[in-house]
């Protein structure tokens, strides 16, 4: 009996040994798992390939933005019956070219007003002037031409006041602003970093 066992067991072991054992297929990856920018999103959903490193990214892996706006105006005011800026102005006139030089792809159009006092025809032609004055000083600090538009509006919008004398003094004026935006990056905060709250 014992012998009896031994071979069967002999002839179940041999049995299970020479049976092939067939690996498995490989399988090819459908999707492409890597992560070439480092962003923390696969390849497969990643959308901006070039993020940059210390960027936070939103689900599609591209950099989250941020957009900030900020105003600029001018306001100068001028003499009766005169074109030529006042010097206490061109410090007006260099903040907005300072702005524009900030916001380079910003444009401005100057509005160049006059008082009730004279014709109406020859205040529309000296409001223009006057918008033409500051303009002619912003291209000399270095605005291009093509980025200031000039319009005069002539005795049509006078400024109220309690008198007529002050009212004729602020309505001689050349008045304008300005919008510019820029977008940022938002970087990923690291323990260098502070965050305004």
């Amino acid at each position: 009996m014992r012998h009896s066992l031994i071979t069967l067991l002999a002839l179940f072991l041999f049995g299970c040994s020479t049976g092939q054992i067939s690996e498995p297929a490989a399988v090819t990856q459908s999707r492409d798992l890597g992560d070439s920018d480092h962003d923390g999103v696969i390849n497969a959903r990643d959308n901006c390939t070039q993020t940059p490193l210390t960027a936070v990214v939103d689900n599609d892996g591209c950099p989250v933005y941020v957009k900030r706006s900020e105003e600029n105006d001018v306001h100068v005011l001028f003499a009766n019956d005169s074109s030529l800026i006042p010097d206490s102005f061109f410090p007006e006139v260099q903040r907005m070219s300072d702005f524009l030089h900030k916001y380079p792809d910003s444009n401005v159009e100057l509005k160049g007003h006059a008082s009730l006092v004279g014709r109406h025809q020859y205040n529309t032609q000296l409001s223009l002037r006057r918008a033409e004055q500051v303009r002619k000083q912003l291209i000399e600090t270095g605005i291009a031409p093509e980025r200031i538009q000039t319009v005069g509006f002539g005795d049509t919008l006078p400024v109220k006041s309690d008198s007529e004398e002050q009212s004729n003094t602020l309505s001689r004026r050349v008045v304008a602003k300005v919008v510019g935006e820029k977008g940022y990056v938002v970087d990923e905060w690291t323990i260098f970093m502070v965050r305004n709250n």
